[in-house]
């Protein structure tokens, strides 16, 4: 009798460890991709080989998995990090016996391939959550998060790789799943930019007036050192025939005596390179030819003075729409109208940008990469500038562009900025309040 037990118990461990290895074979967390994502990714499908821990007896499991990844910047800078989300939307394969497995038991991680314009492997890893699952039930999606520094400019793509699923259901198992026939397909793509180091060339005149003829001393710094530099006279945006060159010094400083004769002159400018770019140039300085009036005359003169580049909005509380407690999806709303006013008359365009906080409440928090927003941007009427809206996409903690304009030989204006704002709030967030801190930045 007492070898009968023996036997009755070594069966049930047995079956016990059977259904734990089963469920790391193909299955790990609760959630779906979130939102925020960036809107290139797309889902794919490839071929997998699952093999569970010898205890199980079950020999390896081939089939197709279907993945997603996606993104928190679709378009970085060198040097940004990225946060890669890799969800495995449908296993290859459901629970093959009869029995539930309990929830809370899946921890999955593994890897995201790059390629492209910068190689390697991202390591992603996901919670260790997900819901009971029913005897021959499909098994639930699961989603790994991680990050990578961008090293180089241009497309950069990212295919799924390899993952392993670990149980904590009665015994520590693993199960490492492998692509077949790697790499897998692409399924995101991001478009990195280099760095760009911000114009800080300047310009200074030792005088702002002068009869034609004269020479007026034109003063640069922080040009490249050692470069050749066109000075020249201004008429509004068009150049006039008051030009010179100049080389700066080894600390990228010039001094020039530009001779003005052209009376419609109305500043000077300095630029490297071929022709005017505002990005290597600095200027125009304010410079007037003044040109003796005639005998009983009088000489009328106005000014444009220069304002402020400046932003307001039209409220600080926006209220999303609610969603179900089971069901969650997106929490949608619009942002409070934002007014820029570009009165400085330069050459300098601007830029809005936006960042936002994780959303918290009492029932926890829903991640700032869940919250995503449709741009546009309208100039006011006789704006010399144009307004680009920023790209549709995650907003997230890293910040993203919400509007801008570029530089010009004269820019400014009045524009109104707006955009659609959607939450993702997972299925089974906790009923409540949930708030997040969004902060714009004109620059």
């Amino acid at each position: 009798m007492a070898l009968t037990r023996s036997r009755a118990a070594a069966r049930r461990r047995r079956w016990t460890a059977v259904l734990g290895a089963t469920a790391l074979a193909v299955a790990g967390g609760a959630l779906a991709a979130p939102a925020g994502a960036a809107t290139t990714s797309q889902p794919v499908e490839f071929q997998t080989r699952c093999v569970p821990p010898p205890i199980a007896g079950i020999p390896p499991i081939t089939g197709t998995t279907t993945a997603e990844i996606t993104v928190d910047k679709a378009s970085p800078k060198v040097g940004e990090t990225v946060t890669v989300t890799y969800t495995i939307t449908k296993p290859a394969a459901s629970n093959p016996v009869d029995l539930a497995l309990p929830a809370d038991i899946m921890t999955p991680s593994g890897k995201v391939v790059l390629g492209g314009a910068q190689s390697g492997a991202v390591t992603v890893n996901g919670p260790k959550k997900n819901p009971p699952v029913p005897g021959k039930g499909s098994f639930p999606a699961f989603s790994m998060t991680g990050t990578f520094t961008v090293t180089q400019a241009g497309s950069i793509t990212l295919s799924p790789g390899d993952y392993n699923i670990h149980t904590s259901y009665l015994m520590e198992l693993d199960t490492p799943c492998t692509v077949l026939t790697p790499p897998a397909p692409v399924s995101e793509t991001v478009v990195a930019s280099p760095v760009t180091s911000p114009n800080t060339r300047a310009l200074a005149l030792d005088t702002a007036s002068g009869d034609p003829g004269v020479r007026v001393t034109v003063n640069g710094s922080r040009f490249t050192p050692l470069t050749e530099v066109t000075v020249v006279g201004r008429a509004g945006a068009a150049e006039t025939a008051d030009k010179m060159t100049v080389t700066t010094d080894s600390e990228g400083s010039f001094a020039a005596r530009l001779k003005v004769n052209d009376v419609a002159t109305t500043g000077i400018v300095a630029y490297e390179g071929a022709a005017w770019d505002p990005d290597k140039g600095a200027g125009p300085a304010a410079y007037k030819v003044v040109v003796p009036a005639p005998p009983n005359s009088q000489t009328i003169t106005a000014a444009v003075t220069a304002g402020e580049l400046s932003m307001t909005q039209a409220g600080d509380t926006v209220e999303l729409s609610s969603v179900d407690f089971g069901q969650g999806g997106a929490a949608t709303g619009a942002l409070k109208t934002v007014t820029v006013k570009d009165f400085r008359g330069g050459p300098a365009g601007w830029s809005l940008t936006g960042k936002v906080t994780d959303f918290t409440g009492t029932g926890g928090s829903i991640g700032a990469g869940n919250l995503s927003w449709t741009p546009a941007c309208t100039a006011k009427a006789g704006s010399p500038s144009a307004c680009a809206a920023g790209s549709s996409g995650p907003v997230g903690s890293g910040g993203a562009t919400l509007a801008s304009t570029p530089n010009g030989a004269l820019t400014g204006g009045e524009f109104t900025i707006d955009a659609g704002l959607s939450l993702d709030v997972p299925a089974f967030t906790a009923p409540g309040s949930y708030a997040g801190v969004l902060t714009l930045t004109l620059s």
